[in-house]
């Protein structure tokens, strides 16, 4: 009897799995399609078809599909590679994500044989404990690792789109981190806009996450997404006493303004994102004599961001006067950009953080890992990667992330495991 082989069928959403067919006959094309059910309400599918070897077996880890939604051998190709079929109804994307798990079905047909298996891909391990935290002027959700700890603590940060960023809170919680998951702006109690935010509510999650896990060596890392990672790196630089390592996805290396999460009130997208003290923190669009908007607004959509971004990085002295002292950050530092990234350069930025530690003879470890052809959304490994173009979450505009479906599912599974030591390694040698 045909059958169709998940191993293992049920595990954290970051464990590649092994997809098999068995007992096909041999040499018949078999049609493999899947089909993944999201905890937001988004469904996504696909499918490929397979050569069946002479012992009537297909195994996506060996095996290049002859037709389908991905090309060459990728043991997680059926995953990454499907096309979204519904989207998430308005809101969702702010709720309990990651206390529900990711249910797929797959479904293998050829030479009159038929197999079906299902998988269960979760954000949170058993055990990990979830808190939604909504005092002391904080927003966001705070994720604990099964047993007693004391356990190493990590800040995550999304970026210009908002919300809480419960399933990286959560996958790390699994990994052993105590995740808080903080908001800003863009969830139920917090701004609309990304606009005048203040730094000191960044320093004051930090002391509360202190304060309520007593973490591991006191250590608190801070890990943020595009604008996050921005932000993560202002607030190594900012608060260095306070931030133990620092994680910037895809980041900027110099202050920006309000850009696409702009409140229209407060100056636009040219407004101020970031404030010190009562005051803004100057950005890299003031005074500028090359920044141009024309690139992206005049351009078909998708619209790339980063070509306009790039205008602004031609005055020398605006740079000067808004990049981030990276060299302030008193412990390690990982910068993780996509070359093809249509949000803004952020290898690019990636370059200039390295450029800035290397030359202040940084005492800490820092790395740069640097994705050929991926875009903006570089994230944790085997979801779909797909969805390059969409309306931006606040602006509405459409934009391109960049990056290809392969070259983003690559840079997903490689740079996770990499993220994932380097915060332990950044732990085990704090103090």
């Amino acid at each position: 009897m045909a059958r169709l082989l998940v191993e293992p069928a049920d595990a954290l959403l970051d464990v590649p799995r092994r997809i098999v067919a068995e007992g096909f006959p041999p040499g018949a094309l078999v049609r493999v399609a899947i089909k993944t059910d999201w905890p937001d309400g988004g469904s996504w599918s696909g499918e490929a078809s397979f050569r069946a070897d002479e012992g009537g077996t297909l195994d996506l880890s060996r095996d290049a599909p002859v037709d389908g939604s991905y090309a060459g051998v990728s043991p997680m190709g059926l995953i990454w590679s499907q096309e979204q079929l519904a989207s998430p109804p308005p809101g969702a994307a702010t709720g309990p994500l990651a206390a529900n798990p990711v249910h797929t079905r797959l479904t293998a047909e050829g030479g009159g044989a038929r197999a079906e298996a299902t998988m269960v891909a979760r954000f949170a391990a058993e055990g990990v404990l979830r808190r939604e935290v909504r005092e002391d002027g904080l927003v966001g959700t705070l994720f604990t690792p099964p047993g007693p700890g004391p356990h190493p603590a990590v800040i995550v940060l999304y970026g210009s789109g908002g919300g809480i960023n419960e399933p990286r809170a959560a996958l790390l919680a699994s990994h052993g981190f105590a995740a808080l998951a903080l908001g800003y702006f863009g969830a139920p109690g917090l701004p609309r806009y990304i606009s005048d935010t203040p730094l000191e509510s960044f320093a004051r999650g930090m002391d509360w996450l202190r304060t309520a896990v007593s973490p591991a060596g006191d250590f608190v890392a801070v890990s943020g997404q595009s604008r996050g990672g921005e932000l993560a790196l202002l607030l190594g630089a900012t608060f260095p006493e306070r931030v133990s390592a620092v994680v910037a996805y895809v980041p900027g290396a110099v202050v920006h303004g309000g850009m696409s999460a702009a409140d229209p009130a407060k100056g636009g997208r040219d407004g101020d994102a970031w404030t010190l003290g009562g005051r803004p923190v100057p950005h890299v669009w003031q005074g500028n004599r090359t920044a141009s908007w024309a690139p992206y607004d005049e351009a078909p959509p998708p619209r790339r961001h980063a070509r306009a971004v790039e205008t602004a990085l031609d005055d020398r002295k605006a740079v000067a006067r808004a990049r981030i002292p990276v060299e302030r950050i008193r412990g390690p530092v990982l910068t993780i950009s996509g070359t093809d990234d249509g949000s803004w350069p952020s290898t690019r930025y990636a370059e200039m953080v390295e450029e800035a530690l290397t030359t202040a003879r940084h005492p800490w470890p820092h790395m740069h890992l640097r994705c050929e052809g991926a875009g903006h959304a570089i994230t944790h490994p085997y979801q779909p990667t797909t969805r390059i173009a969409s309306p931006h979450p606040v602006s509405g505009i459409l934009t391109t992330g960049g990056g290809t479906a392969e070259t983003n599912a690559r840079a997903n599974e490689t740079t996770w495991p990499a993220m994932l030591a380097f915060l332990r390694d950044a732990a085990a040698a704090h103090g």
